[in-house]
């Protein structure tokens, strides 16, 4: 990945914008980008010396291109697959405004054997995905049978314990204890939300289904929690927002109240 990725003002969601709204993007996805960054830079070290081609990105549910057009336009070779066509097409519109190629699939995870060779991608993004499928462990098999060897899984997911803390500090708190209790990470019938995670269920999952070596972030732990009003102050708060994000999605205890947790995990080989 080239080094200008942070330079362009280009957020994990695609986001090209300016003041306010963009200091508050960057703040909620530079976690996730900094790490895709890392994570695409150890597979490029490893992968064949001297081979021209580049990694191979599947972004699984990518929905409208937000993640795969701006990796795209690193020089990757990425594919979406989603079951929605008027996202697909939308991700087409985004792709060619941007002069890149991005393959669009229609299909969800459970059709990845299908669209896709076995053992092809070197990098495959999960991003809020595994809260809305029938069977999570099934689906990320699916996802890992078109992992190459030695190739990651990006996962990022609800996280119920952030669920408990935004539905009390809502002062909801008979629907915050019962998300507590929920095995689902649910407060009830009426949750938009079909499943959360804790951390644990997510390492466990990847085990599960024989990826290696997880490791566990936290994504967006103040961002979601600030009043818009603090990005509005000025661009140095917006800033130390991020750098703060940083930090904070490491912290042993910080982490645990993030909205979202990002694993990334590696199929050996």
């Amino acid at each position: 990945m080239t080094d200008n990725a942070s330079d362009v003002g280009v957020a994990v969601d695609g986001t090209h914008s300016s003041g306010p709204h963009r200091a508050a993007t960057v703040a909620r996805t530079a976690v996730v980008w900094d790490t895709l960054r890392t994570t695409l830079a150890g597979l490029e070290a490893g992968s064949s010396a001297g081979s021209a081609e580049p990694l191979s990105i599947v972004d699984a549910g990518g929905g409208t291109g937000g993640a795969a057009v701006p990796l795209a336009e690193l020089g990757y070779d990425v594919t979406v697959v989603d079951p929605n066509p008027d996202s697909l097409a939308a991700l087409e519109r985004r792709a060619a405004e941007s002069g890149v190629r991005v393959r669009a699939l229609q299909g969800d995870t459970r059709d990845l054997a299908d669209l896709l060779p076995a053992g092809q991608a070197h990098l495959v993004l999960v991003h809020s995905v595994l809260e809305y499928v029938d069977a999570p462990a099934a689906s990320l098999a699916d996802v890992v049978g078109i992992t190459r060897p030695g190739g990651a899984v990006s996962l990022l997911a609800a996280n119920s314990v952030a669920g408990v803390l935004h539905r009390a500090l809502a002062g909801h708190l008979e629907e915050a204890r019962r998300l507590l209790g929920d095995p689902e990470g649910r407060w009830g019938e009426s949750d938009p939300m079909p499943r959360r995670f804790t951390a644990e269920q997510l390492v466990a999952l990847t085990e599960q289904v024989g990826l290696a070596a997880p490791t566990v972030q936290g994504v967006r732990v103040f961002a979601d929690l600030l009043p818009g009003r603090v990005f509005e102050t000025d661009q140095q708060v917006g800033e130390q927002l991020v750098e703060l994000e940083k930090v904070a999605a490491e912290h042993p205890a910080l982490s645990g109240i993030a909205t979202q947790l990002h694993v990334v995990a590696h199929r050996p080989g």
